[in-house]
């Protein structure tokens, strides 16, 4: 749509405003930031469009209307929703073969299940092949109460990260800032990676990968912005 507006500003409650008016989420809520940090970098979304206002540009301001709009009514299911993530989490599936792909995600993935475990105090169960690997109830339920604590900002981030990774394990080591939103996408596609150093790159799927970093990038951004 074409740019209606000439100046962006945050306001003392940390709402973005729009030539002095408020913007307000898809369901009319006015949107205010948990913290001004967070309001000043939605605020610079809405400076750098030009001619014409870009949603799908404006990763920020899209969290927070998602936050606002569907996380903050929805906490309870939107944690249940990442809890059965940990019931199948990717970090928890490793390669029967070869060996060589085997031991890399043993190296890689198992000191983040042991962050996790003396993070939270669960135990995720990991398994070779694609056979289902049931989780302890314990685990779970550790799980379960550290979600609980979580904000309806950082549900938001939250479920993006695990979304892009398969892991709520990797998406929670970005909330706590254990690993960067780099790290945490390197370490979920340890089986991407190993193919394309046998078989080459295919540019289509790196052409979505790189799209899914860079969202991933924003997901982290807007959880350590949000709790500035």
């Amino acid at each position: 749509m074409k740019r209606f507006y000439k100046s962006v500003s945050v306001g003392d409650d940390h709402s973005v405003q729009l030539d002095g008016k408020p913007i307000k989420t898809p369901s009319s809520v006015k949107l205010v930031a948990p913290s001004r940090a967070l309001a000043e970098a939605i605020a610079q979304e809405w400076r750098e469009q030009g001619d014409s206002v870009v949603p799908s540009t404006m990763h920020l301001t899209r969290l927070a209307n998602t936050a606002i709009d569907r996380a903050e009514p929805l906490r309870e299911d939107i944690a249940g929703e990442l809890l059965r993530f940990a019931c199948s989490d990717l970090l928890s599936y490793r390669a029967l073969d070869p060996i060589s792909l085997r031991t890399r995600q043993e190296a890689l993935w198992d000191p983040v299940l042991d962050w996790a475990h003396q993070t939270f105090g669960a135990r995720l169960k990991t398994t070779h092949g694609v056979l289902f690997v049931e989780q302890d109830e314990e685990a779970i339920a550790a799980f379960e109460r550290a979600l609980r604590e979580l904000d309806a900002w950082t549900l938001t981030g939250l479920q993006t990260a695990t979304s892009i990774t398969g892991s709520l394990v990797l998406a929670l080591a970005i909330a706590k800032g254990h690993l960067s939103p780099a790290e945490a996408f390197a370490l979920s596609r340890i089986d991407e990676a190993f193919q394309a150093e046998k078989w080459g790159l295919d540019a289509e799927a790196e052409r979505r990968a790189r799209l899914h970093a860079a969202e991933l990038e924003m997901a982290g951004k807007f959880i350590e912005l949000a709790r500035a």
